[in-house]
């Protein structure tokens, strides 16, 4: 299922770089993402996502956890 514009705080998972984030904000034609645990943010378009998981946004903080809220 694709997405046309989700909510600030939604987590979603992005297809193209298959990552999972927690939107931010919308500036222009994209969506503001940043790791569920915090670091740094990315640009995505919104065809490119979709809802997360309860699986994946459980690994997204695991994940940022394990590396000290690093994505390595």
């Amino acid at each position: 299922m694709k997405m046309v514009k989700p909510a600030i705080g939604e987590i979603v998972q992005d297809t193209r770089r298959n990552r999972t984030g927690c939107v931010m904000g919308h500036e222009g034609p994209y969506v503001q993402l940043r790791p569920v645990a915090g670091g740094r943010e990315w640009d995505a378009s919104p065809k490119d996502l979709r809802p997360a998981t309860l699986a994946e946004a459980q690994r997204a903080r695991t994940e940022t956890a394990a590396v000290g809220g690093e994505r390595r």
